[in-house]
């Protein structure tokens, strides 16, 4: 397998070719309406789908900087959790940080993820919550932390695999290879367990049990059809059927380079592989509704059986049009994505975005009724 390239440095031409195969496989015709104005709002989408965009939603304090956002979560409450990949040499800055539901900053942590803050998830356990974190880079780890930043636990590479090569569990260097950790994002199994996607490591999904102990793995290296090119995110499907009743769940799989999603069962065994979409980076469900952020400058949404119903800030051609888009904000225009990295619901049906690009951006969503 050739090297993959990690999100620090994603070249125009990870891009490139992707448009055509993005703009032709999906069996229907999905909303695209351009964003447009209403008053002093723009607004993009369709129908149910119709979002108020407000950029650059959540405000740092000026003693902090954004150093390249990457992924979000919400809690219960309705608070904003933002990671970004943070600047290895300023170890003493926070990766993390946290808003209320107005946008406003509450707090901030984790500079122990410094240089490779990745993935970021909430969950309920009993009567409390819990972030799930992990990062790559020189990280090379995933912990549990209390929602005020506290270390539960934190785990490097899963040895017990036999996944990786020797000294992955202590080495603070990045190791591209398929046999280096690297780990980017979570999915939550019913039993208390976990998923985790060593997305730019070996490709692998591993299962831990809910003491974070190592159970199992499946996936790794290789042309689809169970296995990845770059397992970039997941997330677990329990979204029920068109007539309203339940059906099993699944797990879901960005493969990124391959630009398609795998469904598979979930006990790891192959179902099925969703194509059309550009640099998939993670994935989230609300009611019938499952979201892709799309890298490739779109938010996808897809009812419940997977069609897709609507393409949120899509902006493809311009990434080839201006040369690093990412790196010029006086070209972003409202209402348009650049590199959606990762995005999330909140309980009402908002959304918010987080972009991979080096100034920060999170997009409010705000679902208009």
């Amino acid at each position: 397998m050739p090297k993959q390239t990690p999100d620090t440095n994603l070249s125009r031409r990870a891009f490139a070719g992707v448009a055509a195969v993005a703009a032709t496989a999906f069996t229907t015709k999905p909303a695209q309406a351009r964003a447009r104005r209403l008053g002093n709002e723009t607004i993009i989408g369709e129908g149910g789908h119709t979002f108020r965009v407000r950029h650059n939603f959540p405000q740092l304090p000026d003693k902090y900087t954004w150093q390249t956002t990457h992924n979000v979560a919400v809690d219960a409450a309705g608070n904003l959790y933002v990671i970004h990949e943070g600047h290895k040499n300023k170890k003493d800055h926070p990766a993390i940080f946290v808003f209320d539901p107005a946008g406003k900053f509450i707090r901030s942590f984790g500079s122990e993820f410094q240089g490779g803050g990745h993935g970021i998830e909430v969950r309920k356990e009993g009567n409390e919550e819990f972030l799930y974190v992990c990062g790559y880079q020189g990280v090379k780890a995933f912990a549990k932390l209390t929602p005020e930043g506290e270390i539960v636990w934190f785990r490097k590479a899963p040895m017990e695999s036999g996944a990786y090569a020797p000294g992955e569990d202590t080495s603070t260097k990045p190791n591209w290879t398929r046999q280096g950790f690297l780990p980017t994002n979570f999915a939550f199994l019913d039993d208390g367990g976990f998923l985790l996607v060593d997305g730019y490591g070996s490709f692998k999904i591993h299962r831990f049990d809910k003491d974070a102990k190592w159970v199992s793995a499946f996936g790794g290296a290789g042309n689809g059809k169970g296995t990845f090119n770059t397992a970039h995110g997941l997330w677990i499907d329990r979204r029920p059927a068109a007539d309203g009743t339940a059906r099993e769940p699944t797990i879901v799989v960005t493969d990124r380079a391959h630009n398609t999603l795998q469904i598979f069962s979930m006990d790891g065994v192959y179902k099925e592989t969703l194509t059309g979409f550009g640099l998939p980076a993670n994935i989230d469900t609300w009611k019938n509704l499952l979201m892709v952020p799309e890298l490739k400058a779109c938010v996808t949404l897809l009812d419940e059986k997977n069609n897709v119903v609507v393409k949120l800030g899509r902006a493809v051609e311009r990434l080839d049009e201006i040369k690093n888009l990412r790196g010029q904000p006086d070209q972003w225009l409202d209402g348009q994505f650049v590199h959606p990295h990762d995005a999330c619901f909140t309980p009402v049906g908002d959304i918010f975005v987080a972009e991979w690009v080096s100034t920060g951006r999170i997009t409010k969503l705000e679902r208009v009724t």
